[in-house]
């Protein structure tokens, strides 16, 4: 399942011209308001705190970047009067079985699943290794780590959801 928005969707925002032509000024004012809705409920249900979330509580963000971090969401009309909103990719590299696969940061939040670490022996510890290559006598691993499900975006629909209706009420008598 894809679960990533990346940066081209600013192209489908409400307020271009080409995404107006497609559709009535009641259909776009309504699909964008539920977009912001769910936007705005996922946003606050990522708290600051100190400590790390439990599996099934949505995640901790300690990040205080404006744009590498999971408040960063968007939302846009995806040409079948419908609204995408999500969390804009954070992309990393993942290890699995031996080899490597793309995933990002908030589908593995969002749905949990296992990513391989990157770890490199400085004395007796293990450390992350980061991006840059390791020295040639350096040991290294891969270390799988598990995380359990951690949900923001679902819960955040399921609780907005019920607005929806009186959206499109408003602007059939408008």
């Amino acid at each position: 399942m894809s679960f990533t928005v990346s940066m081209k969707i600013v192209n489908a925002f409400f307020d271009r011209p080409a995404v107006l032509r497609r559709m009535d000024r009641a259909t776009a004012r309504s699909l964008s308001r539920a977009g912001a809705f769910v936007r705005r409920r996922a946003i606050h249900r990522l708290r600051r705190r100190k400590r790390y979330s439990k599996p099934g509580e949505s995640p901790s963000v300690h990040s205080n970047d404006r744009v590498a971090t999971l408040r960063n969401i968007l939302f846009g009309f995806d040409g079948r009067y419908t609204v995408i909103v999500g969390p804009v990719g954070l992309n990393q590299m993942q290890y699995a079985g031996g080899r490597i696969t793309a995933g990002t940061v908030p589908a593995t939040l969002e749905f949990g699943g296992q990513v391989g670490i990157r770890e490199k022996l400085v004395g007796n510890v293990w450390l992350p290794r980061g991006r840059r290559r390791p020295r040639p006598d350096q040991p290294t691993r891969v270390r799988m780590a598990t995380y359990a499900p951690r949900p923001f975006m679902g819960p955040a629909l399921e609780a907005e959801r019920d607005k929806f209706p009186n959206l499109w009420a408003r602007s059939i008598t408008a």
